[in-house]
């Protein structure tokens, strides 16, 4: 786990996402996933809307689905 990983809102990981060059395909409920292409591959990520913070265990299941490194990820934050 990279040092500065922290627990996000699903806000900031929304924000992540689309800077990543994910779109928001459907919503069912409170589910919301993204869908983007990463490194030539078709990823889709489920964020829970609404979330006051993720636990790091989901957050880094998040950042596996997307496809990106953690360095990738943090990057994209700020």
């Amino acid at each position: 786990m990279h040092p500065s990983l922290r627990q996000l809102t699903s806000r900031e990981v929304e924000r992540v996402l689309l800077k990543a060059g994910f779109r928001m395909a459907r919503q069912a409920g409170s589910h919301q996933q993204f869908v983007g292409f990463i490194k030539g591959e078709k990823r889709r990520v489920t964020v829970i809307a609404d979330k006051k913070s993720f636990k790091l265990s989901t957050l880094k299941a998040m950042i596996r689905q997307s496809g990106l490194s953690e360095a990738e990820w943090l990057t994209t934050l700020k």
